[in-house]
């Protein structure tokens, strides 16, 4: 498993890989101390096998490398919400007829749509 991968992370992509490899399997996970991945805390309580330990640690690492390429893939979403304009000044401007407001907040969206754009 990877260095990188934190205690939370740990318990949450062994059993997400556990759950992939045995999709109707049950399984009880126990983690050392400090949250460190033990193979000999995985008990199966079903009629499956166990995968072997490489086959779960490539497992695990697969499941957290797609994620974080997912999660880099819609970083600009995220902060692009964080920095639009709220919506609220665009509809005042629409009630008021205020063609000046409603420029400067679209002007603004842009803005930010160009400080983060799609990658």
């Amino acid at each position: 498993m990877r260095n990188d991968i934190n205690k939370i992370d740990a318990i949450h992509y062994t059993v997400k890989a556990l759950r992939e490899l045995l999709p109707d399997g049950r399984f009880n996970v126990a983690f050392r101390d400090g949250g460190k991945f033990d193979y000999s805390g995985i008990e199966v309580v079903s009629d499956h096998v166990l995968p072997s330990e490489e086959v779960l640690l490539s497992k695990i690492d697969d499941l957290y490398d797609a994620d974080v390429v997912r999660v880099a893939a819609t970083e600009y979403q995220r902060l692009r919400a964080a920095e639009y304009p709220d919506f609220k000044d665009y509809l005042d401007g629409v009630v008021k007829g205020d063609q000046t407001q409603i420029q400067a907040y679209i002007d603004a969206c842009l803005a930010v749509k160009a400080k983060y754009p799609k990658p």
